[in-house]
């Protein structure tokens, strides 16, 4: 078994800096990779939308693909995008320049909400899990929603069913990485469901219900897709983690590696794998 890399844990420090960074450079092929979930998502955020008029708020909303999606539904629709990283906000912002009712803030969404509330609705594309303090964040987002407003957001299921994760970790270093023993930032942090439901209590949203989604997560497609997908891989998720805190030396084995596991689930010109994510709703209280 290879020696395991020390593992950091993606939290509001490293959106704000490189994590951030990297993918504003490569929002297009993360938005290819969850456009399976997107699809569900996008119809559970229309069917919670009130149809006569809506304030949304973008939690986490990245390069802004779920914001603009949401401000599609109509101009009665308003959405305002939130995001630690400067470098995400701005493509966003790009990519939504000819939609009015589409705007993108910067900052920890905690300090930078309440200034453009009250909400209708809140929605979020995997970007509630990287709270340091989970319930407060989540907490001050409800304080931000009108009474009876709603929350939707979608979150992974655990590291096991998504084979983007489990399967890459274990062509590399010979085991899936271990779950943390306690609440730690990152992609998994909302992967149980009870665990999840706890803090919504505490955050004092009420009627929370989760949908388990299963999708193929899309990491490489075109001419040579195992090569767009080891590209991709190699600078988000766990194998570019794992290729940054290994030596020089260990990294020719590491990609050929990643290659094989792509290979194998290379199906005419897409490579997919399997991933599982939950969607949320939760109501603030009347």
């Amino acid at each position: 078994m290879a020696e395991r890399p020390n593992k950091a844990k993606t939290d509001a420090a490293a959106w704000v800096g490189p994590v951030g960074d990297v993918w504003a450079l490569e929002w297009r092929r993360t938005d290819r990779s969850f456009a399976g979930l997107s699809s569900h998502l996008n119809h559970a955020i229309a069917q919670a939308a009130p149809e006569g008029g809506a304030r949304v708020a973008d939690i986490g909303c990245g390069a802004g693909g779920t914001a603009i999606a949401t401000a599609s539904l109509g101009n009665h629709v308003e959405v305002t995008g939130f995001d630690l990283s400067e470098s995400l906000i701005a493509i966003a912002g790009e990519r939504a320049a000819a939609m009015p009712n589409c705007r993108f803030v910067a900052g920890p969404v905690e300090r930078t909400i309440g200034a453009y509330a009250p909400f209708d609705l809140v929605v979020s594309r995997h970007g509630v899990m990287f709270f340091d303090d989970p319930v407060a964040g989540l907490a001050a987002i409800r304080a931000a929603t009108r009474p009876g407003g709603h929350m939707v957001f979608s979150c992974f299921r655990a590291a096991a069913l998504n084979g983007w994760a489990s399967e890459i970790a274990t062509a590399i270093i010979g085991e899936p990485s271990p779950a943390p023993a306690g609440y730690e930032p990152g992609p998994f942090a909302f992967a149980d469901a009870a665990f999840t439901r706890s803090l919504l209590d505490q955050a004092g949203w009420i009627d929370a219900e989760e949908t388990a989604v299963d999708f193929a997560y899309r990491a490489g497609e075109g001419d040579d897709a195992v090569a767009d997908a080891v590209d991709y891989f190699g600078r988000i998720g766990p194998a570019a983690r794992i290729l940054k805190d290994s030596p020089a030396e260990r990294r020719p084995a590491i990609l050929h590696a990643l290659r094989t596991i792509c290979e194998a689930h290379r199906v005419d010109s897409a490579v997919d794998f399997p991933a599982a994510a939950w969607i949320w709703t939760a109501r603030n209280p009347d």
